[in-house]
């Protein structure tokens, strides 16, 4: 068999797997800046695997993870402007004294301003009961995750919840519908919708479906917000004196 009948080989029973996959959701772990390995893959998915997305029949995330899963859903389109958005925002905030937390500046605004802007206006019609947006209550210190937006603010609103990380991002914490909410990957870094097969995707080492690799004598899991740290440990090499831990992987429990 030569090469190209090899790749259409290939081809042709990837698609026959996705067939016979009949709920296939995709959740983006809560990360922060390194959301920029979500967009990786969400460029990816749109670039190569759009047979894959037209079975995913829901998105979900926190934090940054939810942002990169919204815009899969909405707005594939503007991926790259998404890209170029959050190396600019990064890169303003590194010229802040304090960075995020420097008096004056205000995060929120900032990242509200680049959701008005990249967002379309039926953002929240693609959105409802398709998108799982994870969210912290401020008072019950429990988990929500949000599948309605009557409307695009609606839809807005949670996302900057599952993103605002206290003190980081601000001092008040999003008010939505009476209440106030916070950084879902504080009780809830990874969702797992209940029906169906979820794809996971995290920019840390481990047991996810789409994430980095990383190798280490040492596998040592310990559970944080509906994720498993991994703890790696490096034995004695040429650039490194004696062991030292790393944390290099988020993981939701499967294989």
């Amino acid at each position: 068999m030569d090469p190209a009948e090899y790749n259409a080989y290939q081809r042709g029973s990837g698609e026959r797997i996705i067939a016979r996959m009949k709920h296939i959701n995709l959740s983006f772990a809560s990360c922060g800046f390194l959301g920029i390995y979500h967009l990786g893959v969400a460029s990816a998915l749109y670039k190569h695997g759009k047979q894959l997305l037209k079975v995913v029949k829901a998105f979900a995330g926190a934090s940054g993870g939810s942002l990169v899963a919204t815009i899969l859903l909405t707005a594939p389109e503007k991926i790259e402007e998404c890209n170029e958005f959050t190396y600019n925002f990064a890169e303003e905030i590194r010229k802040q004294y304090f960075g995020a937390i420097t008096p004056g500046y205000d995060f929120m605004a900032r990242l509200r301003g680049g959701m008005e802007t990249i967002l379309p206006l039926n953002a929240h019609e693609i959105a409802d009961t398709r998108l799982y947006v994870s969210i912290t209550n401020v008072k019950t210190r429990e988990n929500n995750l949000v599948s309605r937006f009557p409307s695009r603010n609606d839809l807005i609103k949670v996302l900057l919840a599952s993103s605002f990380v206290p003190v980081y991002a601000g001092l008040k914490a999003v008010e939505y519908k009476g209440q106030k909410w916070v950084d879902g990957g504080l009780t809830n870094g990874l969702p797992i919708l209940p029906v169906g097969r979820t794809v996971t995707v995290s920019p840390f080492s481990g047991r996810l479906d789409i994430c980095p690799e990383d190798k280490g004598q040492m596998d040592i899991y310990i559970n944080m917000a509906n994720q498993d740290i991994m703890i790696i440990k490096i034995f004695k090499g040429k650039r490194c004196q004696g062991d030292i831990p790393v944390i290099g992987n988020v993981n939701n429990g499967m294989a």
